[in-house]
């Protein structure tokens, strides 16, 4: 690891930690609560994906949903409109759009190899926006003048990387560059974001076999036809399966390249020095 104490992590000049977990526990708080001290540079990974990786795809997809309207279509054929994507740290709702659900279109689902397409693009964007971590901490430092790196990172982070691999390219990267941090949510916790995704389900990344099999056996369960899948409702029955997959993928990557806090801890976190202690007893814990 790169702090091999808490006196280590204490006394460096330089910290630089790499937050990971499931959506909704704490990440982007801790990030925007560092980055508004003023002290540390905030490296959203989800939002590098979605503006230098998959910023065209989106605005693609937005532009053929845009040519079936006459009106726009005739005004995007001779430049007259100009259609992008807004996304923004704390809005990132235009990749999660682009990503989709499978199912029947009536319903806004898309066909599942089209959905396993735009997975494998996010697949390759997440890998190449978590590579590009090392040159943006050099970029903050030698451009901005920060000492302090957070790095944001999506929920999918385990489905992208080999945790019991200790030759894995991504991780290596990762974790010589900066702390990984795992936040770890209780059951309870667990059970909260359960419900809040019922109330609002959102598209996510899977990884591919895990995605397979979750298709074939919602089909045989429902005894539906692909198109006829009521896509709010798969990703609905897949994402509390999704929990359980990630779980002992974040846990490996915690034991074998990093430390974990609670999710408990950080909701106490309210300066960036609460922050600093939480990572001082986290290394003295490990």
């Amino acid at each position: 690891m790169r702090y091999s104490s808490a006196n280590d992590w204490n006394e460096a000049a330089q910290k630089r930690v790499l937050l990971f977990g499931m959506s909704g526990l704490g990440k982007t708080y801790l990030s925007n609560l560092l980055r508004d001290s003023g002290d540390w540079f905030h490296y959203s990974v989800d939002y590098r994906i979605g503006t230098r990786y998959m910023g065209e795809y989106i605005a693609d997809n937005f532009k053929r949903e845009a040519m079936r309207v006459p009106l726009l279509r005739e005004l995007l054929m001779t430049d007259s409109v100009y259609i992008a994507s807004n996304i923004t740290f704390e809005n990132l709702a235009p990749l999660s759009t682009y990503l989709g659900k499978p199912g029947n279109p009536a319903l806004g689902g898309l066909p599942f190899d089209e959905y396993m397409k735009r997975q494998e693009e996010h697949r390759v964007s997440e890998i190449a926006a978590l590579l590009d971590t090392p040159h943006f901490i050099e970029r903050a430092h030698d451009l901005y003048g920060y000492d302090n790196f957070v790095c944001d990172t999506g929920g999918s982070i385990g489905e992208v990387v080999d945790p019991e691999d200790e030759n894995d390219a991504v991780l290596r990267a990762l974790s010589d560059n900066l702390l990984m941090v795992w936040i770890e949510g209780s059951d309870d916790h667990t059970a909260e974001l359960i419900r809040r995704f019922d109330r609002a389900p959102k598209p996510m990344y899977y990884q591919p076999q895990f995605l397979h099999d979750a298709w074939a056996e919602y089909l045989a369960l429902e005894g539906v036809a692909e198109d006829q899948v009521n896509p709010d409702a798969f990703v609905r029955w897949t994402y509390a399966r999704a929990l359980a997959h990630r779980q002992p993928r974040y846990a490996a990557m915690a034991r074998n390249w990093g430390v974990k806090v609670s999710a408990h801890d950080v909701a106490r976190v309210k300066t960036p020095g609460d922050f600093q202690a939480l990572i001082a007893a986290a290394l003295e814990a490990n």
